[in-house]
Order: C-alpha cells, then structure tokens, then sequence
C-alpha cells in the first residue's frame, strides 16, 4: 500500500481499447511523412535533372555503333560510321509543307488573273523562234508543273526562280526536295535543265527536262534575286535547323581570326600526340567528339588537326595512309557554323606571333585522370593536352570517361557526313528516280571463313539470294546492291528478274572529269584526291540506305551472326 501517491490516471487514448486504431493511425502518419519526402526529392530531382548524351543510355541501334567503357576498351568497327544526321528522326512537320501540283496551279492563276483573253487573242506565228523569256511566270509555273508530274517520287520544297539556260529555248531551275519514302533527315537540292518551246497560239510546253544536276546556272541564288515559290517556308537559315541540305555550294575553307585583339581574348583547347592516328574510323570520331565535347563544355574554341591518317582497312594498299583531310570525309563547313574551331597550322602561326608579345600563357596537362571539371576554372589562353605513347592510355577518349561521362555531351548534331560525298549518293539515287530498292550482300573474307561464318558464302550464292528475294522485292523493280564482292559478274543471274545496280556503274560521278574530282583537288592544294576505300563504302552504304525496300545480309539473308558464330546475342544486346 502506498500512502500519499494517487496511481495515474488512464487517459483515453491509451485505453485497450483505443490501441488498434492508435496503431494505424500512427503507420498513417509515416507513410504521409515518407510520401511528402518523396514528392520534395522528385520535385527537386526533376528541377535540376539534365538529360545526358543519348549514346550514354544507348538505345540497341546506338548501342550495336559505339560503346565505351570505364576500362577503355573500345569495340572496333571497319564499317562506316554514324554521324549527326543518322540519329535524327524524318520528321516530315521538320521540313515545312511540300508543294503539290495544285499549289502551282493556284498561284498560276492568281498571276495570270486578266491576261487569259489577251493571250487567247494573240497570234504568235511571228514569235516562235524568239527567246524564251525565262523570267516570265508562265515560264515558271510550267515547269514547276512539268517537274512535279515527272519526278513523282519525290516530294517538293522549294523551287527558285528560273534562269536563263545555255541557249535562247533553255532555262535553268533549282528545286529543294526530299525523296516521298525517305528516312534520312536530309533535304536534297537539284537544278535542271528545261527545254521550252512556244506554239503559233502562244502556248508553252516543256520539251525535255534534263539530267540531275543539268541546270548548272540555277545552282547559286544571285544577290537581289527574288524569292521563288515556297508554300511553307522553313525559316531564314536551313542550316540552324539542323538539317542537312546535299546540293548546296560547299564552303569548307579554313576559319581565320580576325584579328590580334581577337586572337588575344579567345580562350583555346588542343589535344596533342595521343594513338588515334591510323585508328579505324568510329575510334577517331568517338575521341575526336570527346575533345570537341570537352571544348564546348569549357566554352573554348577547340584547335583541331584537319590531318588524318586513313587505316589500312580502308585502303587498296593494304597499308596506313597519311595525307587525308578531315574535309574529305565530314561536312567542315557545317562544323564550323556549329561550334568554334581553328586550324591547328592557322593556329600555331598566329600564337607564334602574339603569344610573347601579349603575354598570353599555357596550362599543360599531361594526365588524362585530370576531369575537364577540374579545368573548368583555368584562366590560362590554351589549355593543352598532351597524350603520351602508351595505349590504351593515350586515347583521347579516355578524357570522357568514368566521372566525366555525365558531365561532356558528346555533340553529335555538329558532325555531318561529307557533301560532296552525299551529293554523289543523290546524284545515283536520282539516275534511278529514287525508285529502288536495295540488298547489302557481305562475301569477301566472311565468306571465306567458314569457321566463322559456315552458311555465308551459300546463303549469299545467285541461287540462294533470288529464292530469298523472291518475296522480298517485286519482278523487274530497280534492285541496287551493295556489297563487298570484287566481280560484281557473280549476280549475273539476278539480271534476268531484276534491274541490277552497282557503285562502279557511276564512276563518271568521281572520275577525273567529274565535279567531286575537281572540287577535292582544290580543296588539297591541286593535289589529286582518291577515291579511297572509305569512301566507296560510306557511299555505297548510303545509296543502300535510301532504297524504298532494304535488305540486310544478317538479318534477311543467312543464319550467321554479323561478328562470327555464337554472337548474334550478343550483338543484338
């Protein structure tokens, strides 16, 4: 017994009664408590979150291009790379709105609106031999008319006004278009050649329309020349869309600082040495992309060697070749209106000037463990990279890995294939009237070796490629192949069901008489350029990719895995 002290009381709540539902209310309040937590993180999370290079968090088709790792190895690959314009979608709303045959028939009537009678009434017996006059716009709404109703595989942009051709009855006309089942995010330019004939009523027709490209006095828009017809215009600069248009005039000369002063307040980044020279061509883009990733993410203009030395697996010598350009293989104008960039020979001529002079300095940096973070805040005019000669420690790539992965966004938008080369994939596609279809055939060495590849050289014989197409591609269509096999005689049989095509049939588009011929020899200093294996196969694989029907080896043709037996998993991973 206790004197003195009262026992304590039971509040309600903690009556037994009332425990259960203390219980649930007391899990009630966490739960809200974690949800209210949670919202705040997502919140915040979603607030700050930027979106990282794509090829980081690869999809399978990326992934099947490039990897990269945290160890540096790199999965090697002699076939063409990928480039800017391969990760873009065909959004056909990109382009603005094509031009039917209507909309010319339209803006053909608003013009003539009050002539019709006058025109009717005129006797034109004494005219016929008279120049055609290419500016009229009766002139130039028949052969928009004209060039819609023969080309009916493509759709149209934008024409430009006509010009006058190379004699009295020609005239010359440009035209912007995409081909109607296109899936490359790129516009195509053409100028023609138009043959125009006048009755003795007056009335015009179009004789002829010539071959891509005939219309050479239309190419370049002369200064002060009025707009021609465009029914959605895509805005004042094709170029900052990001879309690529073959065809144009190519400006790819070197970048030059304007002045001392100039020179003097940009901040620069060079990568010296390093094991990229000679490397296949997907090793030096995925280092070169890393160095131009880490210039743009320190905001300095990146100081690049336009020198390449093209590996031997792209040469008919069997052996590394020194001497190529950058130019020859990438779109360098669109490049430098894309980022800031000098040449490395431009460059060093102007430091060697001012550098002294203007007490400008270097930060050397030797280590490639040293993040672009941690030279983020370098006031020094250059920072430089200097690589070694041990591999795989020297690979520029190796910058962008581990902790930097996340940080430098490789910028894949700024780096186009050549023009010049594409323009020799749209002139072939247009000698087939951008109605075709096409078939990859690998053979050479794969098919040599069985023990790699058993069922490759039959899966791809005559015999096993016409039963395998048969229900693939329609008797008689124009059927391109492009393939690796030297005599191309070996798919004689497939003439008799289809119109065959091979890359050589168009070597009159890269010969010495050609425009690319000419073209490349001024760009090398008057020196001769070839038409290297890489090139051949970049334009044989693009002239593939524009066919309406596309048939691969590995996936359409034979049973064996791309990279040798028991892969095929693994590459589709």
């Amino acid at each position: 017994m206790m004197l003195g002290r009262s026992l304590p009381s039971r509040s309600g709540s903690f009556r037994p009664e009332n425990l259960g539902q203390n219980a649930l209310a007391l899990i009630g309040n966490v739960f809200f408590t974690f949800f209210v937590i949670g919202v705040l993180v997502f919140t915040i999370i979603a607030a700050t979150y930027e979106p990282e290079d794509p090829l980081f968090h690869p999809s399978t088709k990326i992934t099947n291009f490039l990897t990269s790792t945290s160890n540096a190895t790199f999965v090697s690959d002699s076939t063409v790379v990928k480039t800017g314009e391969d990760f873009m979608k065909a959004n056909e709303t990109a382009f603005g709105t094509f031009i039917n045959a209507s909309d010319v028939i339209k803006a053909a009537k608003w013009d003539a609106e009050g002539e019709t009678e006058e025109k009717e009434a005129r006797d034109c017996s004494d005219e016929v031999d008279k120049p055609i006059d290419c500016t009229d716009p009766e002139v130039f709404h028949l052969m928009m008319s004209a060039a819609i109703d023969q080309f009916k595989d493509i759709h149209f942009y934008r024409f430009g006004k006509p010009v006058r051709g190379m004699n009295d009855s020609s005239c010359h006309m440009a035209w912007r278009f995409r081909p109607k089942e296109g899936k490359t995010a790129s516009l195509y330019k053409d100028y023609r050649s138009f043959v125009i004939s006048r009755s003795v009523n007056c009335s015009l027709s179009v004789v002829s329309i010539g071959d891509y490209h005939s219309g050479g006095n239309a190419r370049k828009r002369k200064k002060h020349q009025k707009p021609g017809f465009e029914k959605t215009p895509m805005g004042e600069d094709d170029k900052n869309s990001g879309i690529q248009v073959v065809g144009e005039t190519v400006n790819d000369s070197l970048p030059v600082v304007e002045s001392e002063k100039s020179f003097d307040q940009g901040k620069y980044l060079l990568y010296n040495g390093g094991g990229e020279r000679c490397k296949s061509m997907d090793h030096y883009l995925w280092s070169f992309m890393c160095a131009l990733g880490e210039a743009q993410y320190l905001n300095r203009t990146l100081v690049m060697d336009l020198s390449i030395c093209l590996s031997s697996v792209y040469t008919k010598s069997g052996q590394d070749e020194e001497g190529k350009d950058f130019r020859f293989y990438f779109d360098f104008e669109h490049l430098k209106e894309s980022a800031s960039v000098l040449d490395q020979g431009q460059f060093w001529s102007d430091w060697n000037k001012w550098h002294q002079k203007d007490g400008l300095s270097i930060s050397l940096v030797e280590d490639f463990r040293v993040t672009p973070m941690k030279m983020a805040h370098v006031k020094d005019t250059l920072i430089m990279r200097k690589f070694g000669s041990v591999e795989p420690d020297n690979y520029w790539y190796r910058v962008c890995e581990g902790e930097a992965e996340s940080v430098i966004q490789r910028p894949w938008h700024m780096i186009w294939k050549s023009t010049r080369l594409m323009n020799i994939v749209s002139s072939i596609s247009s000698k087939m009237n951008w109605d075709f279809d096409s078939v990859h055939v690998v053979r050479g060495e794969k098919a040599k070796n069985t023990e790699q590849w058993p069922n490759l050289a039959s899966d791809t014989s005559p015999e096993a490629l016409l039963s395998s197409l048969q229900d693939k591609v329609d008797d008689g269509r124009n059927l391109y192949i492009a393939t690796d096999e030297q005599d191309v005689s070996f798919f004689d049989p497939l003439k008799d069901k289809y119109s065959t095509h091979f890359l050589d049939e168009y070597r009159e588009l890269w010969d010495e008489n050609s425009e690319w011929y000419s073209e490349m020899s001024k760009l090398n200093n008057g020196v001769p350029v070839e038409f290297d294996g890489y090139m051949r196969a970049s334009v044989d694989t693009e002239v593939f990719l524009r066919g309406k029907k596309q048939i691969e080896t590995f996936n359409d043709l034979t049973r064996d895995c791309k990279d040798g037996i028991n892969t095929c998993t693994i590459s589709a991973s």
